[in-house]
């Protein structure tokens, strides 16, 4: 990687177990793998919110222009299809204790930020035709399972309350309504997310934007250099060469050869079970579809879902450093045990369910929270970083770096550009011992919220 002239890719995207997002839907048609050598005056490089958000972007703007689009695997696949769904509208830090905050003008610009993304994906899911399961602005819930998180959703209810933004605390009563199980004491409900079915959701988009761009799956990068004033990015059949890169491959910016030492890289792990039967849907009870993050950051999220696939509910707990970018089939299958027990105490009515799928997926943030964003290179733009927060941020990421590249300007982008760089990390191992030392505590803390 020293030659900059030349720079070959050092690692692609691995990603742990089949995620059931990807898997309960239908078998996509046949993608385009890159087979030749072709130009174009635009290349966007990832298939996940930031990419395929980016490309919508240019697609809007400069219709008449050539734009590709290269993802290392299926759309839907990758980390954007392993998400947990929630497109949340307000500010959402996993390092908190309880999402509280002074607020502040960060936290007004952030929510701004947010809400701009979610306002640009409605618009394409009412364009693709969407299905309510795919995009559905319900809001979401902060469950909590103890005392300490109540008392967490009380001081996030008053962050909010100043801030002037719509709130509703439920009792237990109402949760056990909602979710058929009597294990939340309450919750906290704020009503600008939107919840979506990820995998579905950039799977329909990139079909939505197939017929305008030169869309490639199967096509992961593995080496880009200079070529006169353009870049010439090359993949195992073919090559692309173009004017301007939009780079939206989140913490793989670093296998790109940017940002070193200043990315970390953090699994997230999920599993979904079985479609439930219609004996398993009475005896649960409560509402066919609903979400809960957790009142601890640390705690699990939970989603209920119905539509295609069925009716299966879907569990994310635990997080793991791994600067690798990579996880063995054991701790997979370690913590997906672990998953189980968390599901058991929260459902002992339904026996004993297995899960259909158990997968993992890949965050990326910065040691000072902010997004790997701007012209890194010559005509090379990054969406990257999206801290824990993939389907907003994500979003905003790409549209800001589309608008950033087509020298376009806004008050959002020049807010976004006078954050400062992601802060170097400290070195290795102390970063590994450190970050995990401190999740496995915080989760310990977390309790029954786990």
């Amino acid at each position: 990687m020293k030659d900059k002239a030349c720079r070959i890719i050092s690692k692609h995207p691995v990603d742990p177990g089949l995620s059931g997002w990807y898997a309960i839907l239908p078998e996509p048609e046949q993608g385009q793998v890159l087979e030749q050598s072709i130009t174009s005056d635009w290349l966007v490089i990832g298939g996940g919110f930031a990419g395929l958000s980016a490309a919508r972007r240019l697609q809007q703007s400069c219709s008449s222009e050539r734009i590709t689009l290269l993802e290392a695997r299926r759309v839907g696949e990758g980390p954007a299809g392993r998400n947990s769904g929630f497109m949340i509208d307000l500010p959402h830090d996993l390092s908190s204790d309880n999402y509280a905050t002074e607020t502040s003008e960060a936290d007004q610009s952030q929510t701004d930020f947010n809400r701009s993304a979610i306002q640009f994906a409605h618009e394409a899911a009412k364009e693709c035709h969407m299905a309510r399961e795919v995009f559905d602005p319900c809001g979401k819930i902060n469950g909590a399972a103890t005392q300490k998180g109540m008392a967490h959703n009380k001081d996030y209810a008053r962050t909010l309350a100043l801030s002037g933004e719509d709130h509703e605390m439920l009792d237990a009563a109402a949760m056990k309504e909602m979710t058929g199980t009597d294990y939340y004491l309450g919750g906290l409900y704020s009503p600008g997310t939107v919840m979506l079915q990820p995998a579905a959701y950039v799977r329909a988009l990139a079909d939505h934007l197939r017929p305008s761009i030169g869309l490639f799956e199967n096509s992961p990068v593995i080496k880009f250099s200079r070529k006169g004033q353009n870049w010439l990015v090359e993949t195992p059949k073919g090559s692309v060469e173009a004017q301007k890169i939009i780079l939206a491959v989140n913490g793989h910016a670093q296998s790109f050869g940017y940002f070193e030492h200043r990315l970390m890289h953090v699994f997230t792990y999920a599993s979904m079970t079985r479609a439930l039967s219609e004996d398993e849907i009475k005896c649960l009870g409560g509402r066919s579809s609903w979400c809960l993050t957790p009142a601890d950051p640390m705690g699990a999220t939970i989603r209920r879902i119905c539509g295609v696939g069925g009716d299966r509910i879907v569990t994310r707990t635990r997080f793991t450093y791994d600067p690798s970018m990579e996880i063995s089939k054991d701790r997979l299958e370690s913590v997906g045990q672990s998953q189980q027990k968390a599901f058991n105490r929260r459902f002992p009515m339904l026996g004993d369910m297995k899960m259909d799928y158990i997968w993992a997926g890949r965050l990326c943030l910065s040691y000072n929270g902010v997004s790997a964003f701007g012209e890194i290179d010559d005509n090379i733009f990054s969406a990257c970083c999206q801290n824990g927060l993939g389907a907003s941020k994500g979003t905003f990421s790409g549209m800001m770096a589309a608008d950033l590249a087509m020298g376009k300007s806004s008050d959002h982008l020049t807010q976004l550009l006078k954050q400062e760089p992601p802060s170097r990390l400290p070195p290795e191992p102390l970063s590994w011992l450190g970050a995990n030392a401190l999740m496995r505590w915080r989760e310990w803390r977390a309790g029954k919220e786990a």
